[in-house]
């Protein structure tokens, strides 16, 4: 290919997921840009959906696949080293780069989100101790049937997240989706943030809440030592087994939760749920009960799956992000470098996955650093 302006007119429909990068702010000095910031994007995109970990990979990446990267874009001066790469991703606007994430993801999802699973990961490496930088910790939210990635936001530290979590949830079109949350996000400001967005939320109830976390645990016993004659409650029960493990759940959906509005004024409370767990291993029995508050007034055989579903993001995002993309060993640092970085891996993961064919993801992102036809039917997908 010969990078004409028609040769680039006629590939943009195989690249429709740049034009939502567009509009990305490039704070270089515009006289002295070599290479365009949708080249660089889409260098880096296909480099990690090939495998690369690291700038040093995706700059050898460039180097070795010139001619494919030239099917899509000009690359007229051919492509950065990995310290420019490094600077670029560094500066690079990384609150913007996930609104347009945001916005690309949307689009991608044919239909809208059922359940959006929110939960937090640490960047183990991405903090420095001679540099006294702490890692970063990600908040992502996860389109738990669809099992894509819709959005994330960096913070700090985990604790930030009640922080984070409101801010991500501004990003997002969340109308008519069921919002499930671990106990640091069980907060009064993130309940009424959901239900203003016209969502619902699921919120895992802990110690943190401690005088709801109470009441809801003292009425649930009470109503359980005497059958929940007093109560109106709906009831589910789920048993699986695999890997030498039994497991079973009992899940009740307390309906009448009048009192517990009154005395703790909770933004759209309308259910308490309780799940009972047994498990069966080898040798041994272990047992669990935990609670949720929910604004969904819906039966325990309706919910039960939803809570269910939440653990999607622990099984099919960040474990994804540990084995397959090796996110514990990356060691990308630089000030929003981190970020970037995962936000460009999780456009990979998501892209991998729609993938059709029932191959790993594992083995899907091996066949795309083998096969470029493979490659670059992932980002046309």
């Amino acid at each position: 290919m010969d990078g004409t302006a028609a040769d680039c007119a006629a590939f943009d429909e195989t690249t429709v997921f740049l034009t939502y990068f567009k509009d990305m702010p490039d704070h270089r000095q515009k006289g002295k840009v070599t290479y365009p910031l949708d080249e660089i994007l889409l260098l880096c995109l296909l480099a990690v959906l090939a495998g690369a970990e690291a700038f040093t990979d995706i700059a050898r990446f460039g180097e070795k696949k010139l001619d494919l990267l030239r099917r899509f874009r000009p690359f007229t001066d051919g492509t950065p080293s990995h310290d420019h790469l490094g600077d670029i991703f560094a500066t690079l606007d990384a609150e913007a780069f996930r609104r347009c994430f945001v916005a690309w993801v949307s689009a991608l999802i044919e239909t809208p989100a059922e359940i959006i699973a929110i939960d937090g990961k640490t960047l183990r490496r991405s903090g420095s101790k001679k540099n006294a930088k702490a890692p970063i910790h990600m908040v992502s939210a996860f389109a738990a049937r669809q099992r894509l990635v819709m959005g994330q936001m960096a913070t700090a530290e985990k604790s930030n997240e009640i922080v984070a979590i409101p801010a991500l949830l501004d990003m997002m079109a969340i109308e008519g989706a069921v919002v499930t949350i671990d106990a640091i996000g069980c907060q009064r400001a993130i309940a009424r943030k959901i239900k203003d967005k016209k969502a619902d939320y699921i919120l895992a109830l802990k110690g943190n809440q401690g005088a709801l976390h109470e009441d809801v645990k003292l009425f649930a016993a009470e109503q359980k030592a005497c059958g929940f004659k007093g109560a109106k409650i709906t009831r589910h029960e789920t048993t699986d087994g695999e890997h030498g493990r039994i497991e079973t759940r009992k899940y009740t959906a307390i309906h009448d939760v009048g009192w517990l509005q009154e005395r703790h004024d909770w933004p759209g409370l309308a259910g308490v749920i309780m799940v009972e767990s047994t498990r069966e291993l080898p040798g041994r029995t272990e047992q669990e009960t935990r609670f949720y508050i929910t604004s969904l007034a819906l039966p325990a055989a309706t919910v039960g799956p939803m809570i269910r579903d939440h653990w999607a993001i622990e099984n099919s995002l960040h474990w994804v992000m540990d084995m397959v993309f090796r996110d514990d060993e990356c060691r990308v640092r630089t000030e929003n470098a981190p970020a970037n970085f995962v936000t460009l891996k999780h456009m990979a993961a998501n892209l991998i996955r729609r993938a059709p064919g029932k191959d790993s993801q594992r083995l899907r992102r091996m066949t795309a650093a083998w096969d470029d036809d493979f490659l670059a039917s992932l980002i046309a997908a």
